[in-house]
């Protein structure tokens, strides 16, 4: 008996010493990847400007002034102003708290839809896999963007029916991600084990099975992060999104393109930190992509 608790001991720690061992590699690798740490700190400045974006502002950017409308950038608005004489700098800094809130509701919502009907399908047995699956091809059968773009419709313009759509939308692709590698996970030798020794399956799923899918599902949500800039921006472009005179990229995109001509700088800048926070989401993840999966470790 003390032999046998002594080998479940070492087991266990033996164990420990792996994971330990997988994140330190998986850290250093993410460390050495340039372009990854580039990623992260354009996100870690993206997320310091949400936070502080009302002691960083030099104007309010509700504010508005029709006697500088549409000036162009100088010494007083870095930026210029929009053609209600709002400070565009003002505007974009503050746009950057929609956009990360917008982003990490919307992953929050998708992942609490979707990665319980991924496990139910991959670990339920056949006709919950069947049941599931064919809900994920019905909603995945309309392209993500026309669906929010619908249930914006009927949901109406403002920043919760944004974030409850795109998660909706975006839960579908959480889904088939944790059926796959649920189906891959049950398979394996541990889970056969915990099934021997009486664990019941809520057990085998909350230690065994979540543990051991999570780095993909981390990986994933940089993906479905970047996807919810994008789609937060074309819907309020597209009327259907964030309320004015809430600060947004969008809805500033929306603005300037009605006075491109007279004022062509305006839409660069809103263009512009759209494109630099979906690259850096993206570059994040690539990196990220890279030092949890040990096969690209081991490639790299």
């Amino acid at each position: 008996m003390k032999e046998a608790t002594e080998t479940k001991d070492t087991s266990k720690a033996g164990s420990g010493e792996k994971t330990t061992s997988e994140l330190r590699l998986a850290l250093r690798q993410l460390k050495k990847d340039k372009m990854s740490m580039f990623g992260l700190i354009v996100i870690a400045a993206m997320v310091f400007l949400a936070i502080f974006s009302e002691y960083l502002t030099p104007y309010d950017p509700t504010e508005q002034d029709f006697d500088i409308a549409l000036s162009p950038p100088s010494g007083a608005h870095l930026l210029g102003t929009d053609s209600l004489g709002r400070d565009m700098f003002s505007r974009v800094i503050t746009g950057a708290r929609v956009s990360i809130f917008v982003g990490i509701v919307s992953c929050a919502i998708a992942m609490s839809i979707g990665v319980p009907m991924g496990i139910l399908a991959g670990y339920g047995g056949p006709r919950a896999d069947n049941v599931v699956s064919r809900i994920i091809d019905g909603i995945m059968a309309f392209p993500p963007l026309l669906l929010a773009i619908a249930l914006m419709a009927v949901l109406g313009a403002s920043m919760t029916n944004v974030m409850m759509a795109l998660g909706f939308t975006i839960s579908t692709h959480y889904a088939r991600l944790t059926r796959g590698v649920t189906l891959k996970a049950k398979e394996q030798t541990y889970v056969m084990a915990a099934k021997t020794i009486g664990l019941k399956e809520y057990q085998i799923v909350l230690k065994h099975i979540l543990p051991n899918i999570i780095a993909p599902i981390i990986i994933q949500t940089t993906v479905t992060f970047a996807y919810a800039i994008i789609a937060e921006a074309s819907l309020s472009f597209l009327g259907l999104g964030v309320k004015p005179p809430t600060p947004s990229w969008g809805l500033d995109l929306s603005d300037a393109r009605k006075y491109v001509l007279e004022a062509p700088w305006l839409p660069l800048f809103p263009g512009f930190a759209i494109f630099i926070a979906v690259l850096a989401v993206n570059m994040f993840g690539d990196g990220l992509n890279s030092a949890l999966n040990p096969r690209e470790r081991r490639r790299l």
